[in-house]
C-alpha cells in the first residue's frame, strides 16, 4: 500500500506544473489548504495533511515560506519561485497599497532607499464627527506623541508596517510597476503628499517631506492635490501645512502658493507633534521645528 510520501512523489510532476502554471506565486495558508482539497482526488493524495504537502513541495519544488511575526499574530506566506519582494509584502493586505515613505521611494520623491515598508489598509468607513474645531483643543492634541502603528515585523534587513488609515475610499491609488517588476497599489504622488503632511513620521520627518515637496514640483497639480485633500475631508486644516511647504521649499510658483493661500485660515495649527520650541509662520498660522525653513 502506497505511503503519502509514495502518494506525493507519484503526482509531483502534476503538482509542480500546477504551480508553475499559476498565474498566482504567493498564497497564505487558506489558499494552500485550498488547492490541496480542489486537487486532492486528481493527484491521489488520500489524507494528506495540509502541513505535509506544503513540507514536501518546500523540501522537493521551489516553495518557500516566509514568516512575518506581528505583534497581534504571525503571517506565513509561501512562494512558489523567485517573488518581488513588494508584492510579497502587498499579499500581506491584498486590498491595502503602499503609502507614505515607501510611495514616495516609488515616485523619486526622496533619494533615501528606505528600509521601512509601510502597507495600508482603510478602516471601514465612520460617522463624521460632529464636533467642530476648537483652538484650545487642537493645542492639546499636538502637545501629546503622536499614535504610531505597533504592528511592525522585521523582514530580512526591512521592517513592516501595517497601518489602518481613514476611510477614502482609495482616493489616489493606483496600479504601477514598482522595483524588481513587481505590480503594486500605491498612492498617487498627490495623494502621497498629502499623507506625508498628516503623518511625517511615517516619512522620515519633516526635513525629507519638505524635500519631497520640492522633488515634486515639476510633475504634480496643486489643483489635483487641493481638490483630493477638500474629498478626503480631514477635519484639520492640513492646507496651512501644504501650504508652508510649497511656500518654504522655493519650487513652486506664487500662483500654485495662492491656491493655498486663499483657502480659510482661521486658526493657529502645527506641521508635527510634540514639538519643542517650534517657531511661527504668521502667514501659515502654524507652527514648525526650528531649522526647518
Amino acid at each position: 500500500m502506497a505511503t503519502i510520501k509514495d502518494r506525493l512523489s507519484i503526482a509531483k510532476d502534476d503538482i509542480f506544473d500546477f504551480f508553475e502554471s499559476s498565474q498566482q506565486k504567493c498564497f497564505d495558508l487558506k489558499k494552500m489548504t485550498g488547492i490541496l482539497d480542489e486537487n486532492r482526488k486528481i493527484w491521489r493524495l488520500g489524507n494528506t495533511s495540509r502541513f505535509t504537502f506544503i513540507d514536501f513541495l518546500i523540501e522537493k519544488g521551489q516553495l518557500s515560506q516566509s514568516i512575518f511575526e506581528f505583534p497581534d499574530r504571525n503571517m506565513h506566506r509561501y512562494t512558489w519561485g523567485q517573488v518581488p519582494l513588494y508584492e510579497l509584502i502587498l499579499s500581506l493586505m491584498p486590498k491595502g497599497y503602499f503609502s507614505h515613505y515607501t510611495a514616495m521611494y516609488f515616485h523619486n520623491l526622496t533619494k533615501q532607499i528606505p528600509k521601512t515598508i509601510y502597507l495600508n489598509c482603510e478602516q471601514t468607513p465612520k460617522p463624521k464627527s460632529e464636533g467642530g474645531l476648537d483652538q484650545k483643543r487642537i493645542d492639546f492634541a499636538f502637545r501629546m506623541k503622536t499614535r504610531i502603528s505597533n504592528r511592525a515585523a522585521d523582514y530580512n534587513e526591512y521592517k513592516i508596517y501595517l497601518l489602518n488609515g481613514k476611510n477614502t475610499g482609495n482616493t489616489g491609488v493606483i496600479g504601477i510597476d514598482g522595483p524588481d517588476n513587481s505590480k503594486v497599489r500605491v498612492t498617487n504622488i498627490e495623494r502621497t503628499l498629502i499623507d506625508i503632511v498628516v503623518r511625517p513620521e511615517y516619512a522620515g520627518g519633516p526635513f525629507e517631506v519638505l524635500r519631497a515637496y520640492k522633488n515634486a514640483a515639476e510633475v504634480i497639480s496643486i489643483n489635483r492635490l487641493s481638490a483630493m485633500l477638500k474629498k478626503i475631508d480631514y477635519i484639520y486644516p492640513y492646507h496651512q501645512v501644504i501650504g508652508f511647504y510649497i511656500d518654504k521649499c522655493g519650487a513652486y510658483r506664487n500662483s500654485q502658493i495662492e491656491l493655498l493661500r486663499k483657502q480659510e485660515i482661521v486658526y493657529d495649527f502645527y506641521l508635527m507633534h510634540k514639538m519643542k520650541k517650534p517657531k511661527y509662520s504668521s502667514a501659515w498660522k502654524l507652527y514648525y521645528p526650528e531649522g526647518l525653513a
